[in-house]
């Protein structure tokens, strides 16, 4: 998984447990992808304090997910969702004249709604 989305993923599942300082420092690094020169001069705190809060920060929501694994059991939740879904969708198209079309349509609707939620 590409580190900033993980990085998201962990943030959305575990910031509140986050200071306030290391929330807005978090977001500031991976939401709005400010230099950690520009977060400093913002915060009036050295390149290298944002550098040690970002790593401290990482630490304390990778360990909060190896306790937890939210994140991950949400990853393979919404893989899951994706294959019923691709699943509904092939045996939609090969029945298409079956009386299980509104079935199988809206089967399809509610998981492609999940999907979203997630």
């Amino acid at each position: 998984m590409e580190k900033i989305v993980r990085q998201s993923l962990l943030y959305d599942f575990y910031g509140e447990l986050l200071t306030e300082h290391q929330k807005q420092i978090y977001e500031d690094v991976v939401m709005n992808d400010l230099s950690y020169s520009e977060i400093a001069r913002e915060c009036g705190i050295s390149r290298q304090g944002v550098y040690d809060m970002m790593k401290r920060s990482d630490k304390i929501l990778e360990e909060y997910e190896a306790k937890l694994r939210l994140v991950e059991k949400f990853v393979n939740a919404r893989e899951e969702m994706s294959a019923i879904k691709a699943d509904i969708d092939a045996l939609q198209s090969r029945n298409r004249d079956d009386n299980l079309d509104g079935l199988i349509t809206e089967i399809g609707n509610k998981t492609a709604r999940l999907i979203e939620q997630f």
